[in-house]
């Protein structure tokens, strides 16, 4: 599949469809049946189908398909999946060029659009509703009314979109932002609605048991926010990964395409520049750009640039005086913030083995550069801030909470931006390393084990070493984009903490496991959630951070 710039097409931006104020329906939408076909979905798989996992991308555009088919046919009028006729739709040759009108926005941030009378949903990158657009069909999936297609240019800009907005010459091409042409108010409300349908769809809750979600909370930064990149380069011609060791090493005669995969293929594109990226990392993009120049001999195979911002504070004394080298005497690629918590010193580290340092307002971390951290630290104080204030219940309400586990706790993020609200706190993870970069953290931070402890624990036992009474603790949780599997649900119910804080990068699987803890079958209590809540960690592109906050049913 190949892509093509969008086209600059200047309008006024306009609101987002309304949504129910309910996160669910209550019933799960039905899977597609094209070609009216009575026979199950489940009978029918494909390779591709088994494939799909629970929260995936895959699942989640499947709903989004089937949403948009289900509205169509009732504005219509037209029959069920059950009731359609046999005839199949004669749809455009793979690799023609058709125009379609872009009707709706997927949760993966891609354009979902129709041809006149046709019930063939085409999924188009770039694009947002309202948009009339030329595409290049690249696979037509029948069974599922779903065809992939390539954006190649607007006919009719919708009035969402605004071209002059996109600020990176490479959008429209690159598969990493998809949302440059919309008004950052238009982002967050987007935003908004991808949470409230991942509660319709995988919650799998009636709809009086989610509360309307609130707002996304949006990021201080739009652009220059990203504190992490990885741009990489494919082997040379001739390299196959499974051969390296037989026969003449493939060589590079000349420096390979270094940057980020183009949008819907596997192929690296050249990237000279991210404008995402913080502007010390953008600067040690430049930096490895240069030294692959001279370097790309040395390389018999692709690879991996890390790039991560890294930064050394220093003080200021009463005097106001500091020892940071001064902004004309910095060494190159450097960049020197003057904040109201001292002089931070900022370089790009490459090596994933080095420590990076990185402070949120006056608390510090330290990681291995390869390790996880949030990506993006202009929304870190706002987002600790906004958890704080959540960790205990709502101050009109009672509380005896005094405890917090902090299960998968990684390098100690929220162990120590919350140790202050309470008495003790126990990070909790499987992975020794991050237990040990937690024990660091906390050091620096001046919390010895009588405030905070760190447990690198079993899976299988997360809350076995815990003594805290569940009565008087909250547990937040921030697993990993897969959630949380069925085992761990079942320890977290059984140990019963009074509140639940669930922090996720995937609301999809957030939603799916929230709704475990709500419907609370089997043994262990059940929850009811209090509030479900976006924050934008990545702004211009389709991802948002996920937060729910659930109280112990004790009736």
């Amino acid at each position: 599949m190949a892509t093509a710039q969008a086209s600059t097409a200047p309008a006024a931006p306009a609101a987002a469809p309304q949504t129910s104020s309910n996160g669910a329906n209550g019933n799960r939408p039905k899977r597609p049946n094209p070609g009216g076909n009575n026979r199950s979905w489940k009978q029918k798989k494909t390779k591709r189908e088994k494939n799909i996992t629970e929260g995936s991308s895959e699942e989640v555009l499947r709903y989004d398909i089937e949403a948009l088919l289900e509205s169509r046919r009732s504005e219509a009028d037209t029959p069920a999946d059950g009731e359609a006729t046999e005839t199949q739709e004669a749809l455009p040759a793979e690799g023609t060029e058709t125009e379609v009108e872009v009707l709706d926005l997927s949760s993966t941030g891609d354009g979902l659009a129709m041809r006149p009378g046709s019930d063939q949903v085409y999924v188009v990158p770039f694009t947002v509703p309202g948009d009339v657009a030329k595409v290049k069909v690249f696979r037509h999936l029948r069974r599922e009314n779903q065809t992939v297609a390539d954006f190649i240019s607007i006919v009719e800009p919708s009035p969402l979109r605004d071209d002059s907005r996109i600020q990176c010459k490479y959008f429209g091409t690159c598969g990493g932002c998809q949302f440059q042409m919309l008004d950052y108010a238009e982002q967050l409300r987007r935003k908004r609605r991808i949470v409230d349908k991942a509660f319709q769809n995988f919650a799998n809750l009636p709809a009086e048991l989610v509360p309307a979600i609130l707002d996304t909370i949006g990021s201080p930064l739009q652009y220059g926010y990203r504190t992490k990149l990885t741009p990489h380069f494919d082997g040379p011609p001739g390299f196959r990964p499974h051969k390296r060791n037989k026969g003449p090493k493939a060589q590079f005669e000349k420096c390979p395409d270094i940057g980020f995969m183009r949008k819907g293929q596997r192929k690296v594109m050249d990237i000279e520049d991210c404008p995402i990226g913080t502007d010390v990392v953008r600067l040690g993009m430049r930096r490895e750009r240069e030294r692959m120049q001279k370097e790309f001999g040395d390389y018999q195979r692709g690879a991996t640039i890390l790039l991560r911002e890294n930064t050394q504070r220093h003080s200021v004394d009463a005097s106001g005086d500091d020892a940071a080298p001064s902004a004309d005497n910095l060494p190159p690629f450097t960049i020197r913030n003057d904040s109201e918590f001292g002089i931070d010193i900022k370089t790009c580290e490459t090596d994933s083995k080095s420590t990076t340092h990185e402070y949120i307002r006056d608390h510090h971390f330290t990681n291995p550069a390869g390790s996880f951290f949030q990506n993006n630290n202009s929304i870190l104080p706002v987002f600790t801030d906004y958890i704080k204030q959540h960790v205990l219940p709502p101050s009109s309400s009672p509380s005896d909470i005094k405890y917090l586990i902090d299960a998968y706790s990684g390098s100690g993020l929220f162990t120590i931006t919350l140790a202050s609200v309470f008495q003790h706190s126990t990070g909790i993870d499987i992975a020794a390393d991050s237990i040990a970069s937690a024990r660091q953290n906390a050091s620096l931070n001046g919390l010895g084990e009588d405030r905070c402890k760190f447990i690198a624990a079993d899976a299988g036992e997360l809350f076995k070493s815990v003594t805290y009474n569940p009565d008087e603790t909250t547990v937040i949780l921030d697993p990993p984009r897969k959630g949380c599997d069925a085992d761990f649900l079942g320890q977290l119910r059984r140990f019963g903490p009074k509140r639940v804080v669930y922090v996720s990068c995937n609301v999809h699987t957030q939603a799916r496991d929230v709704g475990v803890l709500v419907r609370g079958e089997g043994e262990g209590k059940r929850y009811e959630i209090e509030s479900l809540r976006g924050f934008d960690f990545f702004p211009q592109t389709g991802h948002v951070e996920g937060v729910a906050v659930l109280n112990r049913v004790d009736n």
